[in-house]
């Protein structure tokens, strides 16, 4: 129970400190104190640190020695890296998902729905939040665990909420840009599927490199 409590209580450090950096609270180069963390969020030492870790591997941070933890400054060109593998994965997973969902995109419908309804308050958390569920709910469509595995190791939360800061992209104009794949799985059609959505994944390196949509 306490290797349980600690992994959840690891991943909650993480996610908090994720949104501060998304969210501007932490700013590029900002240090990360250890103990500062911990005292404010009445913890130890040890999920902190493993938080920190987690996050330099999802290189959001930088650790150097005698100079602690920092926050990295994410580049577009950095991001459009991402972006290819993240099409080639999801091109895969629409295609399986066009014939295994049957035509039944009742849950990405109403995840497209939530979408629009927080581009309209302005909500980019809860946008991103619907954003990603859409994605993994076809992913997980495809019934491919390495597939699934793969997406998930993206963090496509974290990226997604990047994207939408480094472009500065109206977030009604994200949700609507999901239109064309529901309807591409509404019809069964797998070529279609795949096409929009190797295209809707790949135009998000326009949006971090040239400012809006591809």
């Amino acid at each position: 129970m306490r290797a349980v409590a600690r992994t959840t209580l690891r991943e909650q450090v993480k996610e908090l400190l994720a949104d501060r950096i998304l969210t501007g609270v932490y700013a590029p180069g900002e240090r990360l104190i250890e103990t500062r963390i911990a005292a404010e969020l009445g913890t130890s030492q040890t999920p902190v640190r493993e938080a920190l870790r987690e996050l330099e591997l999802l290189r959001f941070i930088e650790s150097k020695p005698h100079r602690g933890s920092r926050v990295r400054e994410v580049s577009p060109t950095e991001l459009s890296h991402i972006y290819p593998v993240r099409a080639a994965l999801e091109e895969l997973a629409a295609r399986e998902a066009a014939v295994r969902l049957e035509g039944d995109v009742g849950d990405l419908a109403r995840h497209l729905d939530r979408m629009r309804e927080a581009a309209a308050a302005a909500d980019l958390a809860r946008l991103v939040e619907h954003n990603v569920a859409f994605h993994r709910r076809i992913v997980e469509a495809a019934e491919n665990p390495v597939l699934t595995e793969l997406w998930t190791s993206l963090r496509p939360d974290l990226r997604t909420a990047v994207t939408c800061l480094a472009s500065g992209i109206d977030l009604a104009a994200i949700a609507d840009r999901h239109e064309p794949i529901l309807q591409a799985l509404a019809a069964r059609d797998p070529d279609r599927a795949g096409a929009v959505m190797r295209e809707h994944i790949e135009s998000y390196t326009n949006l971090v490199l040239e400012g809006g949509i591809a």
